[in-house]
């Protein structure tokens, strides 16, 4: 509670007119946590790199061309509904139209405005945004849990065996940056600001619905304690309703009207796209072979680890899927937020009861970042050995095997 008080006192005390120097402000405070995101994916970028060059290839390539990226850049290049990018498969014609719009609409603007190629576009979208998402990350767990919390939290997020991702010219850092800043609105009274993110969010990814899913409960959670408080004549011992439910409610409904409109708007586009109504869009994602069943599939893929020869990275998703799930039950102990809540919740539903590809589940985890409040607040408290022990062992896997997972592993992200 007392960095929670300190926040809104600080956000309080800043005047309408001098939105600039709130901002400064808070990158200021987020900066040692930034400085050691910046490093610890750079970090990660160089041992890539040098890999690249020690194979023959350009690092750029590696980071920015990778199995997805190719589709995202056919995308900004030509449009919905070109041909499958250097043949990938699926060769459907409307295969592309699992990958949503806001990713590679940015890259044409930004390859349109500057001289660079959509390449070098896609890289530079995807790293900012991971720069973005790292500060939003540091202000959810500054606000809830203090600044040495916000900062090992950035830090783990950092370090995930899987972070490379944060690297390469994918959509995960950018749903990530949208939903911490969401959340962080949501958490700071801010409805308006989390329905447009939200909006944005449902443009970037599947799972993007899942921020939506975060705003709708708020606004409900709202209107319900509204409700009660009419009917018991509301105000509290000292009279007065209190200031955070003088608040107008209709900032929360507009905000949860909103909040879902970009996932449904561009899945009823697809849908007319394909001239198969609101079903387009799931059997655009069945040629990939998505769709949602509950797990079952999730349960069939661990089984096959123990009944087949798998490679590593099979192996590997299997352990963030545990890892995952044992953190979610930690996160429940801990009585999160309704918002963080809500918001890992979906993200764990879709991405561990769709069906697909079961080494990119992991990835679809990424934005699961309230996962890792447990651990980020355990290493707050804890000694500086353990601590040392703890994010240096992460670094080690981190670094190693995303150069593994991107560079030698025969499965692609």
């Amino acid at each position: 509670m007392a960095a929670e008080t300190v926040d809104t006192a600080a956000a309080a005390a800043v005047r309408p007119g001098s939105v600039r120097v709130h901002v400064r402000a808070a990158l200021r405070r987020a900066a040692p946590a930034l400085g050691l995101f910046a490093a610890i994916r750079l970090t990660g970028v160089l041992c890539t790199a040098l890999w690249a060059w020690h194979t023959g290839r350009h690092p750029r390539n590696l980071l920015g061309t990778t199995w997805d990226s190719n589709w995202y850049l056919s995308v900004a290049r030509y449009g919905y509904g070109s041909s499958s990018p250097l043949h990938m498969w699926p060769t459907d014609p409307d295969a592309d139209l699992a990958f949503f719009p806001l990713y590679p609409g940015l890259i044409r603007g930004v390859s349109a405005v500057l001289p660079v190629g959509a390449p070098d576009a896609g890289l530079l979208l995807a790293w900012t945004a991971a720069a973005v998402a790292a500060w939003g990350i540091f202000a959810v767990g500054a606000h809830l849990y203090g600044r040495r919390a916000g900062t090992f939290l950035v830090a783990l997020w950092a370090l995930l065996p899987h972070a490379v991702v944060e690297s390469l010219s994918y959509t995960e850092p950018l749903l990530t940056a949208l939903a911490a800043w969401a959340l962080y609105a949501l958490l700071t009274d801010r409805p308006l600001w989390a329905g447009a993110l939200a909006v944005l969010a449902g443009l970037a990814r599947p799972n993007g619905l899942a921020v939506a899913a975060a705003v709708v409960a708020v606004a409900s959670v709202r209107t319900w304690a509204a409700a009660v408080r009419t009917w018991q004549r509301g105000p509290g011992r000292d009279g007065l309703v209190p200031r955070q439910a003088a608040r107008p409610l209709w900032r929360y409904w507009a905000a949860a009207l909103t909040a879902p409109a970009g996932w449904f708007g561009y899945v009823l586009w697809v849908g007319a796209q394909t001239g198969a109504g609101p079903r387009g869009y799931f059997q655009v994602q069945a040629i990939w072979g998505s769709r949602f069943d509950f797990g079952r599939d999730t349960l069939r893929s661990v089984k096959r680890l123990f009944l087949y020869n798998e490679p590593l990275v099979q192996h590997m998703a299997a352990a963030v899927v545990a890892v995952a799930v044992l953190l979610f039950v930690l996160l429940v102990l801990d009585r999160p937020p309704l918002p963080l809540l809500v918001y890992t919740v979906v993200l764990l539903a879709m991405a561990l009861g769709g069906t697909g590809y079961f080494p990119s589940k992991p990835r679809f985890l990424l934005p699961a970042f309230p996962l890792l409040v447990p651990a980020a607040v355990a290493l707050a408290r804890a000694r500086p050995r353990a601590v040392v022990l703890a994010t240096g062992s992460l670094a080690a896997l981190s670094l190693g095997y995303g150069v593994y997972l991107l560079a030698m592993a025969p499965l692609p992200l």
